[in-house]
């Protein structure tokens, strides 16, 4: 292509179009097959990622149950003050409700979840469905008050209408130990009714005592690979990546062997005269177990990156240290370990963010004090079915997460880590 110039001046291509705007398409070009090679990685994330994400989001806040299947009683309570009961029509629009809900047989989901938010609604709802289903003409609310009487309480009736709306905080308020009085108000549970903010506090402690002992254990195995013969480094990394090639599950039962109370190192302990018989360790299905058996199985997640980074580091540094005069260990400290920082930073926001989602391992050796958010977010998914407070749940733990990112980044900088 040869250029030529126009007669004002302006460079042109040799049929003509001027070289800035065959440039600019030319650069459209490149862009368009950039975003072509990464469409299926970003179809993958959208998919596998943002999608349930953005769905559990909703789950948290979604709620359609009341307003979808009882539409007549939700549109009554509209001008419904709250003071007294509500007058005859409402009561009408319940009777509908509950009639044409049971004869299409969903009215058990609006049961569920009036009693996520009071005890004792399920059978409220499912009872009084069917003995409305049996009732020809009014007066209904006298009709209703004596199927239930709960129908005669303004409690019930407020619950009702908080519960109407398409949207709830209610989910969110229980994931943070709250809940809605009889008057609508925000208040702390009962004392013995509170677990999710000393499970979300436990996570947050566990993650960061695993993230710790994980910095603790890699950091001398990473300096031997960066720095023994290639043979004894080779070996060793062998030995690194030995777990990713055993099942979670075949490693996480191996330390129920190991560490139980009748276990291998209880054995070797007693044998050794350190413990007597009587006064094995209980070092399972506990917090001790949990910590234990996920530090190993994220121990790799923090050697490879500082392997990494050490790798890069020519040992000329330390020689350099040593010849002005400062011993091994100041010159390790000053000179080798800032270098290693970038390491540091990706294996441990790696390990952290791996560790506060965990929940097959505490699930298997934490028992009781030992399981984790994760673990309850799984109960609520599978067991009770209630994936509103699950959602809710999994947001919060989101936002945590995406919380403690943002100091890291601000205190450490993610731009400045590096995995090599």
């Amino acid at each position: 292509m040869v250029n030529t110039y126009s007669k004002v001046g302006e460079m042109t291509t040799s049929d003509g179009v001027p070289l800035k705007v065959s440039l600019q398409r030319s650069q459209r070009k490149l862009k368009l097959w950039a975003f072509l090679l990464v469409a299926p990685l970003l179809l993958f994330i959208t998919v596998s990622f943002i999608i349930p994400v953005v769905n559990m989001t909703l789950r948290g806040v979604e709620n359609p149950q009341v307003h979808t299947i009882m539409p007549n009683v939700t549109e009554a309570l509209q001008a419904w003050e709250g003071k007294e009961l509500p007058d005859e029509s409402v009561y009408e629009a319940l009777v509908k409700d509950l009639t044409l809900g049971r004869k299409n047989k969903n009215i058990g989901k609006v049961a569920s979840r009036l009693n996520y938010e009071r005890s004792g609604m399920r059978r409220v709802i499912t009872g009084s469905a069917r003995k409305a289903s049996k009732l020809k003409e009014g007066p209904y609310k006298e009709q209703m008050i004596k199927i239930n009487k709960a129908w005669g309480d303004v409690a019930v009736w407020s619950l009702i209408k908080r519960e109407s709306m398409p949207f709830t905080s209610s989910y969110l308020v229980a994931a943070v130990d709250y809940k809605f009085n009889d008057k609508g108000e925000m208040v702390a549970k009962a004392e013995n009714k509170q677990i999710y903010k000393s499970l979300f506090w436990r996570t947050l402690v566990m993650s960061f005592t695993i993230t710790v002992l994980c910095i603790l254990l890699a950091y001398p195995i990473a300096y031997l690979l960066a720095t023994l013969p290639l043979a004894k480094s080779n070996l060793l990394m062998i030995l690194v990546l030995l777990p990713f090639w055993t099942s979670l599950l075949v490693r996480t039962t191996t330390w129920i062997v190991l560490l139980q109370t009748e276990g291998v190192l209880n054995d070797v302990l007693v044998w050794m005269n350190i413990i007597d018989n009587d006064g094995r360790l209980q070092m399972i299905f506990n917090k001790t177990g949990t910590i234990i058996a996920m530090t190993h199985i994220l121990l790799p997640f923090m050697v490879l990156p500082l392997y990494s980074v050490m790798k890069t580091i020519p040992p000329s540094y330390m020689r350099a240290a040593l010849s002005l005069g400062a011993n091994p260990v100041t010159s390790f400290v000053r000179v080798y370990i800032p270098m290693t920082v970038t390491g540091i930073g990706a294996g441990s926001l790696l390990v952290f963010i791996l560790s506060i989602g965990y929940y097959i391992t505490p699930a298997l050796v934490g028992g009781q004090s030992g399981l984790l958010i994760s673990n309850m977010i799984a109960y609520h998914m599978q067991n009770s079915l209630n994936w509103g407070l699950a959602g809710a749940l999994g947001f919060i733990l989101l936002v945590i997460v995406l919380v403690f990112y943002a100091l890291f980044n601000k205190v450490v900088g993610i731009d400045k880590m590096k995995m090599g």
